[in-house]
């Protein structure tokens, strides 16, 4: 491999790693990819962003394979090629790093490597050769890691390097990343970074799909933007800016930070003491969890996926009884002897916003003005005698339709047939219009536009000026630091600390998600010193 950056430095024109041309895919009439080009220089780090339905996700997914264009030419290295699936992507050098790992979890790093491409040699001679190249792929990009360790036994930073080491193994000189760091905290994805200069040192040419502007402008080369299924804007990374991005993305001018004022808490609303969750077979997803939160304030828990916090609000939300411990809404105490439920939760003025909205925040068959009730359909309003009453479904719908800019506003469409920003709109016209005292809240903007994101954070904001108590749970970190006013921090089904909203910063926040720092006694501005 070459450094094809310093061929570009020359003066000369540097070498296209991808070329797409006219690029057009339909889904019946949902036109994904209009007319799309693209050019990625060889040795780049290139970025596309766009929200939800931009088509970013159809492109790559064609250019690995998993789709064939309808029209429209690719080229790969100057010649122009046919990708019917991902075999070919891989053998004309292109690898993906998909968002969840296609790893086998209780296979070795070499296994996985290995596995499809394990040769015609015996299986010894084949694992000798395979470790020989991995370990001198290890060394030459720095990507180390123990070819002997069961993946599933391995953090969620070096998985993801046995995904990359399984591409370049395969041969692989452009790497497609989709979304690569909504799984890491902020050191693992440092530490992804380097690994990308590093590949990008070596000449690898990375194609990097993601929602997070910070990270667009911290290592990427060259940026393109979709919008509406078309290619909007090719930019050099230095030359542009998060507000211009932003702007071009959803074609206006978008407010990327909230307008947070100084909270003023309250009397308490939830105090939860020594929650502990453990399933039949012995594992604590949450472990002695206390905490208290107050009017008229927004408390943050931040934590690596997996660590507790979804237990957490099903526990909170009365999906799940805790298996010892108790928690007080106002004056109610819930307990495993007297536990709750989600209608009871719900009449002492808590709602829940939940993270998984297909699951359990609306039914996709279900029109808007159905959706909009779920678990609020009791009010004498809604009702015709004994029966809801149609016109005031929709006219309940259409009223919050037109206060949360839901699009399109037609209350008898579908729920399914609304975008997802609007779908959690849905969601949270129909909690917060609950005039709840506390809200629980998780992944608010999760597959979110970044104008809709804009949109939901001012709700929020202003659902706490009123003086409601917002526990706030999210893998945004950023999301985490502008709208908290307390951050608690989970690792491991345990809360590990609390930072004041002024006190907080990235690099902290990530040490205490990875449990580091943890430990009984230690002060932030001690963890601070060591870091």
């Amino acid at each position: 491999m070459t450094d094809a950056s310093q061929m570009a430095n020359g003066g000369s024109t540097p070498p296209l790693a991808i070329e797409l041309s006219a690029i057009n895919k339909s889904f019946g009439d949902v036109h994904a990819n209009r007319d799309v080009n693209l050019k990625v220089v060889s040795g780049h780090i290139h970025g596309i962003i766009g929200e939800n339905g931009a088509g970013k996700s159809t492109l790559v997914s064609i250019l690995y394979g998993f789709y064939a264009a309808d029209t429209g030419l690719i080229s790969i290295h100057c010649q122009t090629t046919t990708i019917r699936n991902s075999a070919d992507a891989i053998g004309k050098g292109i690898g993906m790093v998909h968002q969840h790992f296609m790893l086998v979890p209780n296979f070795t790093v070499l296994e996985n490597v290995m596995l499809g491409h394990e040769g015609s040699l015996s299986v010894e001679a084949s694992a000798q050769k395979a470790r020989n190249v991995l370990n001198k792929l290890s060394e030459d990009f720095g990507l180390a890691v123990d070819p002997d360790m069961i993946v599933e036994n391995l953090p969620v930073g070096l998985q993801q390097r046995v995904e990359i080491l399984k591409a370049l193994f395969r041969g692989a000189e452009i790497l497609i990343l989709d979304e690569p760091t909504g799984v890491l905290t902020p050191q693992e994805t440092e530490q992804l970074f380097d690994i990308l200069r590093a590949l990008r040192k070596q000449g690898v040419t990375i194609l990097l799909i993601t929602h997070k502007l910070k990270e667009i402008m911290a290592i990427t080369d060259d940026v393109s933007v979709m919008r509406g299924g078309e290619m909007v804007a090719h930019l050099e990374t230095a030359q542009t800016s998060p507000a211009e991005l932003a702007e071009l993305m959803v074609g206006r001018k978008v407010l990327l930070e909230v307008d947070h004022t100084p909270a003023k808490p309250g009397v308490p609303v939830l105090q939860a003491e020594n929650l502990c969750l453990t399933t039949a077979n012995g594992i604590d997803h949450l472990n002695d969890i206390s905490l208290t939160l107050r009017e008229g304030e927004i408390v943050g828990v931040a934590g690596v996926s997996g660590n507790g916090q979804s237990e957490l609000l099903d526990v909170l939300s009365g999906i799940t009884a805790p298996t010892s411990g108790s928690f007080r809404v106002g004056k109610s105490e819930i307990t495993t002897q007297r536990p709750s439920d989600p209608a009871q939760l719900r009449r002492l003025g808590v709602a829940h916003v939940p993270e998984d909205r297909h699951k359990c925040g609306i039914i996709l068959p279900f029109s808007a003005a159905e959706s909009m009730i779920l678990g609020y359909s009791g009010t004498d309003e809604q009702k015709q005698g004994w029966w809801l009453s149609p016109s005031a479904l929709k006219q309940n719908c259409a009223d919050r339709m037109q206060n949360f800019d839901i699009r399109p506003p037609l209350p008898s469409l579908a729920s399914a047939n609304f975008s997802g920003g609007n779908q959690q709109k849905i969601v949270l016209a129909r909690e917060i219009s609950a005039q709840p005292k506390l809200l629980l809240v998780g992944q608010p903007t999760r597959g979110v536009d970044i104008g809709a994101i804009e949109f939901i954070h001012k709700q929020l904001i202003a659902l706490r000026n009123e003086g409601c108590a917002i526990l706030l749970v999210s893998v945004e970190l950023d999301e985490i630091m502008s709208l908290s006013d307390r951050i608690l921090v989970m690792n491991n089904g345990q809360m590990v600390g609390e930072l004041a909203r002024e006190e907080a910063d990235e690099q902290q926040l990530g040490l205490m998600m990875a449990g580091i720092g943890a430990e009984d006694g230690i002060t932030t501005s001690q963890m601070r010193a060591g870091s």
